[in-house]
């Protein structure tokens, strides 16, 4: 397999990584076969960029056998394959890795560029296809991952990315940090254009920082549909804070640099999806409701006055009165819809004044989170994945249908009351135009 850098390349296939020598070297697998049955008539690069592992992964990915694609598949690749695999410099995290991927596809002049998490199980060659042709035939500029997921996998998305995003742009691209994309090389430049690499973008905001962008400067998006995601999932009541911080502290901060655009958008709208959607085994998350509800009923002691500096009077009061029902870990245990859409547009409003505390307060959402995590367990533990999307839905839903008070915070003429969350959100189902 040729080591050297080529001048020039049609696709790019990135794998960020640190310390996934388990995993990285089924992605390398499937990535090769991917490329030579679907694309072998492309000139075909794939890039590690690996953040400093301590393991074997760089051996991995350059010693990793593909010899069965080419008895698995007929079409015989009219160009040879690279695979590189080296470190990246600056902030240690995956965007810093995505960076130096960017530049690499920008320095070899790719047309198409497909990236994928290091821990993926389920990556299959097919999944090069759904990324890639869209961007390749289709002249879209972005394609985001449309998983099945276990119900209790990705409680960040489910719980605030998801809603957030799509009420703020309009657009309904259910995994909006599914960590897999296809970017055209349109997008690559305007990402590589800007100076806001060196912040949480760096890190695990990198997923939602690309999303954004595309949606919010109104470039071709559309999702194909992967089939399962197993990867090597946390239970959400483990410390995912560091995560939490960085992800929505890039929602926050983008909501300043677009708000212009997001204050024009009403309601939502389909995206896209290419692909045959079929049901898919899962393998089970496991999810520790107990300890959630520890940390949120000890925050509530110690917290409360840093809420106090991102929440309104009333929404902190509702936040508070479900102390006793957490202390006794109660099946009855809830946080409604509207009331966990009101704590995260306060949160966003109180990120954009309160520059100072801004790091407190994103650290003190971590137990409303994992409170709100807490709710929707036990809520779904024996309702099927329908169902669960429809609650989704109807979560997504709410977060549109107060949208009006967000834009009331943000312009500070917030009323004291939010607008009631049974407008239905299909009377203003309309997406305007950007400029």
């Amino acid at each position: 397999m040729p080591t050297t850098i080529p001048n020039e390349t049609d696709i790019i296939v990135g794998i960020p990584s640190f310390n996934n020598a388990r995993t990285i070297g089924h992605v390398v697998r499937a990535a090769v076969a991917g490329l030579q049955k679907y694309f072998p008539q492309f000139r075909s690069v794939i890039i590690n960029s690996d953040g400093g592992s301590t393991d074997s992964t760089r051996e991995v990915v350059l010693n990793t056998p593909a010899e069965d694609a080419g008895i698995l598949f007929l079409p015989t690749p009219l160009f040879p394959l690279h695979r590189l695999s080296m470190p990246y410099h600056g902030i240690p995290g995956k965007g810093s890795a995505f960076r130096m991927i960017f530049r690499m596809a920008q320095q070899m002049r790719a047309r198409g560029c497909v990236l994928l998490d290091a821990d993926l199980r389920s990556v299959t060659p097919e999944w090069i296809d759904m990324l890639l042709r869209p961007v390749l035939f289709g002249r879209y500029d972005f394609v985001a991952p449309y998983y099945r997921r276990h119900k209790y996998d990705g409680t960040i998305t489910n719980s605030i990315v998801y809603p957030l995003t799509r009420a703020l742009y309009g657009k309904r691209v259910r995994q909006p940090i599914g960590g897999d994309f296809g970017v055209s090389m349109r997008l690559v430049e305007r990402y590589l254009k800007r100076d806001d690499w060196e912040t949480d973008v760096a890190r695990y905001g990198i997923d939602i920082w690309m999303t954004t962008i595309a949606l919010a400067e109104g470039y071709q998006v559309c999702q194909s549909f992967l089939g399962a995601k197993i990867h090597d999932a946390k239970d959400p009541g483990a410390d995912l804070s560091a995560m939490l911080q960085q992800v929505v502290g890039s929602v926050f901060t983008l909501m300043r640099e677009y708000a212009d655009t997001w204050q024009r958008v009403q309601g939502s709208q389909d995206v896209e999806i290419f692909g045959f959607r079929f049901e898919v085994g899962l393998e089970p998350v496991p999810v520790n409701v107990r300890r959630m509800l520890n940390h949120f009923e000890q925050a509530c002691h110690d917290l409360k006055d840093v809420w106090a500096l991102a929440l309104r009077p009333g929404t902190l009061s509702e936040i508070l009165k479900l102390r006793p029902s957490a202390a006794e870990a109660s099946p009855q245990f809830h946080i409604p819809d509207e009331l966990w859409a009101r704590t995260i547009y306060e949160f966003a409003q109180a990120s954009r004044e309160r520059g100072v505390e801004r790091g407190q307060l994103l650290r003190s959402l971590t137990p409303l989170y994992m409170a709100r995590v807490a709710s929707f367990v036990l809520e779904t533990e024996s309702v099927n994945s329908a169902d669960v999307e429809e609650k989704i839905e109807s979560l997504c839903l709410t977060f549109e249908n107060l949208k009006p008070y967000l834009t009331e915070l943000w312009t500070g003429k917030a009323a004291a009351a939010a607008q009631p969350a049974g407008t239905p959100a299909t009377e203003k189902l309309e997406v305007k135009p950007h400029d």
